[in-house]
């Protein structure tokens, strides 16, 4: 089993920052993926961004691009989405996920965190 706590998320103005971090516990020595996706009432979990085991591979969806940044510090068991020049249409539950690959579907995800409710007002 897997645990994934996030923190960071909060109201913001359009054009400002936030940094979600994501902190793993339990059978995480095992070689992962981690990663973010989003949801807004009424609709389906989309992929935000995606990091690998060495944090050398990163994936972000085309929304996002340019925008956001994911990272992982293993020494600490935690993941990180710098976000910044944040848009109205950013504003969702954000959910922290883990995975054996990296995964940019719902779908293969192993693992989800409990989210954390980011709010960009314009």
């Amino acid at each position: 089993q897997v645990q994934l706590v996030e923190s960071g998320g909060g109201l913001v103005q359009a054009g400002g920052s936030l940094r979600l971090s994501c902190a793993a516990s339990g059978r995480t020595f095992r070689s992962n993926a981690m990663g973010w996706f989003r949801q807004n009432p009424g609709k389906e979990r989309e992929f935000v961004a995606a990091v690998s085991w060495s944090g050398g591979n990163t994936y972000y969806a085309d929304s996002v691009k340019g925008r956001f940044t994911i990272s992982r510090d293993n020494a600490k068991n935690t993941m990180y989405l710098q976000m910044n020049s944040l848009k109205p249409e950013d504003t969702a539950v954000y959910y922290c996920t883990w995975s054996r690959v990296v995964v940019t579907t719902a779908r293969g995800v192993e693992y989800w965190g409990q989210g954390t409710q980011v709010t960009v007002s314009s």
